[in-house]
């Protein structure tokens, strides 16, 4: 009779703990889709557009929003910079990211003495640190960052952790449409909400 209970009890807690873990993921998950539907645009010293991938000199059509965007934001006066982030995709590739953002925008009768370029980083976390870099030499202090709005709790996260001041703008329609996309997306990014935040407890404990 005891053993039977104590079988239960194992039950019960292994249910109350499974039910828990469901209840923070969705929490986590729910946070991260809020964040990606406010838009924080205010006056601020530069727009920072994320990098995403770019065919030659094409940006794909989720890097075209982005570029569109920081475009609309430029135009509306919330800041008088733009700054293209995003590396080469590839050894072979004939331009960086943040050269194809700078071309489009050109073309789109934005002047050249308003747009900086970056063309080192990789990564979400690259990105901004480059981009801090040329704040510094530009003397720029408060950035709007533009990014898909599931990507938006990432990387405000990441500004955050960088000494960045930062809102975000996300963009108002994603290229990430269908439900598999964006769940996969949503997936991946509570995958990173938990990468980071172990990585801050360990540098918390190394400090």
């Amino acid at each position: 009779m005891t053993q039977r209970r104590r079988r239960r009890s194992l039950l019960r807690l292994c249910m109350w703990g499974a039910l828990l873990l469901v209840a923070w993921l969705a929490g986590v998950a729910a946070w991260i889709v809020h964040v990606g539907s406010r838009d924080d645009a205010g006056p601020a010293d530069a727009i920072v557009v994320l990098g995403a991938a770019a065919y030659d000199a094409v940006p794909s059509p989720v890097f075209e929003a982005r570029i569109d965007h920081g475009l609309d934001l430029y135009r509306a006066g919330h800041a008088p910079v733009l700054i293209f982030t995003g590396g080469y995709g590839g050894a072979k590739a004939r331009f960086s990211e943040a050269q194809v953002a700078r071309r489009y925008a050109l073309r789109r009768d934005i002047p050249a003495s308003a747009i900086l370029t970056e063309s080192r980083s990789r990564t979400t976390v690259e990105n901004l640190v480059e981009a801090r870099r040329l704040m510094r030499e530009h003397d720029l202090h408060r950035v709007i960052v533009v990014s898909d709005p599931l990507h938006m709790a990432r990387a405000l996260r990441a500004s955050r952790r960088l000494g960045i001041d930062a809102v975000g703008s996300p963009t108002p329609s994603t290229r990430f449409r269908t439900f598999r996309t964006q769940r996969e997306f949503l997936l991946r990014e509570v995958y990173f909400f938990h990468r980071d935040l172990y990585e801050s407890i360990v540098a918390r404990l190394a400090s």
